[in-house]
């Protein structure tokens, strides 16, 4: 028994190498991949036992040397291709694999395949498309409030936050039959339950209509838009109370071509030492107002927000965790998503 498990090793190594020395070439397409493999004579009987992902070759052909070509042509949304965004590009990861072993036994060997691509413009992942996560109706828009990963690939797994990291924090409008919508964050605060009261202890972090403080203090800034109808605060963690921490936001679809000292989000640039107007740093005097208090709505702002284009927006459970305390502490994973 043992002897034949060594020389079963030995076999699967073999193969291994012989695959690692094979030709392999990829092509990719606009929305597909080609990949076409040369397969040496003495492994035409393992055909069958080379994947794309979770997909195995489209076609098979016997060359007249005797070796075998293995062709995978597949759409890049089969065969469990991951889709990644990294700056203005997007990028389309798996894996080609020969397994000569049962399938859940670790691969013999691997190649990495990847395809990139241009971000096309007004492109967004499809996590950060309106209809995932909780949401809530408002004056007939529904309002979502998320808190994405640190890769910012997907919703966030876990509630406990490293102290001093980032916390990518997502909120979107439906838009649906209505006009182009602008998502504004005019008041953001943390507190330690999950609803507000008179005496609540709260930390600010986005006041004075769309200001966002803790630009200043910390390292924290908005990031720059998918679309006009969301919004990414990039929020740096930091140590407030204890246990619990719930983000509280009150959002404002507003109307996209009109900006002013009270319809805004700005942040601080420190390299520029000066405030910054995310949606058009051009016009980054509106935020001169948050060193001091910015102007109180328009009447056509009392019109909008009438109608119920203004919603407040809880975040939590958060547990924002000191890495030197993290081991000892057992904190339980509960959702994140928006509590309001």
């Amino acid at each position: 028994m043992g002897t034949q498990l060594y020389l079963g090793v030995i076999v699967v190594m073999l193969f291994a190498t012989t695959v690692a020395n094979a030709e392999i070439k990829v092509q990719c397409e606009k929305d597909s991949i080609s990949i076409t493999l040369t397969i040496p004579s003495r492994l035409r009987q393992y055909a069958a036992r080379y994947f794309l992902g979770n997909c195995m070759p489209s076609r098979f052909n016997v060359l007249p040397s005797g070796e075998g070509k293995a062709e995978f042509n597949y759409k890049l949304a089969d065969c469990n291709f991951k889709r990644l965004m990294k700056g203005k590009h997007l990028i389309y990861k798996n894996e080609l694999t020969f397994r000569p072993r049962p399938r859940s036994s670790p691969a013999a060997y691997v190649y990495p395949i990847e395809c990139v691509y241009p971000r096309p413009k007004g492109w967004v992942p499809p996590f950060l498309n309106p209809g995932s996560g909780v949401a809530e109706g408002r004056g007939g828009l529904k309002f979502h409030m998320l808190l994405l990963n640190e890769k910012m690939t997907e919703v966030a797994e876990t509630n406990v936050i490293p102290l001093g990291s980032f916390m990518p924090i997502w909120a979107t409008v439906e838009q649906k039959s209505h006009q182009p919508l602008l998502l504004l964050m005019e008041e953001c605060v943390a507190a330690t339950t999950p609803e507000l009261q008179a005496n609540s202890n709260v930390y600010p972090i986005i006041r004075n209509k769309g200001c966002l403080l803790d630009s200043v203090k910390g390292n924290s800034r908005f990031l720059p838009r998918y679309h006009s109808s969301a919004i990414i605060l990039y929020l740096q963690s930091f140590k407030f109370g204890l246990g619990e921490v719930y983000i509280h936001c009150k959002l404002l679809a507003w109307d996209p071509e009109v900006l002013s000292e009270s319809k805004k989000a700005c942040h601080y640039v420190k390299e520029n030492e000066r405030w910054e107007l995310l949606d058009d740093p051009m016009q980054s005097s509106m935020c001169d107002c948050c060193s001091r208090t910015c102007n109180p709505r328009s009447k056509r702002g009392d019109q909008w927000e009438s109608n119920g284009f203004r919603h407040t927006s809880v975040l939590g459970p958060l547990i924002i965790m000191d890495p030197s305390q993290q081991n000892a502490h057992n904190a339980s994973e509960v959702s994140i998503a928006d509590q309001g």
